[in-house]
């Protein structure tokens, strides 16, 4: 049974601090390198059907420093357009909510204030899996993109609602498996870390 493979981008300066990185295009650490050209063990000397990737420099270097010479660039991969909140962590956009009296405040559940809710992002990712699966029939599939977006990949691969998606944490550089068991959608593996 083919599988699909998604791997989250490598660390950037913002990933290792947890600021919401969304818009802003930048680019991977010196360990953020080292743990996607680890990836490339990882992913062994498999022939894919397809390789997609977000059009954000940190995926695609992920992918180029993984072994993947060639792929192809999906927009709908971006990951979630966080509004007012790029650049800031959950804690800062909490604590300006706070100080004024606002309830707390959780991405899946209440979306980005001025950017993306889970459900705009779950219109995205059905594109993207509706593509992945037809590329399925030929052989493996691997994703390399962002760590809400592909959250939200996973819950929607199990037919979930995208909310869901909060329900799988997913670090830097490490990655999932889905596939089927019986013709039903499974969560094979997920937030492996690289080896070594």
């Amino acid at each position: 049974m083919a599988e699909l493979i998604v791997v989250r981008h490598g660390e950037t300066e913002w990933s290792r601090s947890g600021r919401h990185t969304g818009t802003t295009d930048i680019p991977l650490t010196a360990e953020g390198e080292d743990q996607t050209r680890r990836l490339l063990a990882d992913l062994g000397d498999r022939s894919w059907a397809a390789v997609l990737v977000s059009p954000r420099q940190r995926a695609r270097r992920t992918a180029e420093l993984a072994g993947i010479a060639e792929y192809e660039v999906l927009d709908d991969l971006a990951e979630w357009d966080y509004g007012v909140l790029e650049g800031h962590t959950t804690a800062e956009y909490e604590a300006r909510r706070t100080s004024v009296g606002l309830p707390r405040w959780q991405l899946f559940a209440d979306g980005a204030p001025g950017g993306e809710d889970a459900a705009a992002v779950g219109v995205r990712v059905d594109r993207v899996l509706d593509r992945a699966r037809r590329e399925m029939e030929g052989g493996d599939v691997l994703v390399v993109a962002h760590s809400h977006l592909l959250r939200v990949l996973a819950a929607r691969w199990l037919e979930l609602d995208p909310r869901h998606g909060s329900g799988f944490l997913l670090g830097a550089a490490r990655r999932g498996v889905l596939t089927y068991e019986h013709s039903l959608p499974v969560v094979a593996h997920w937030n492996v870390p690289v080896s070594g």
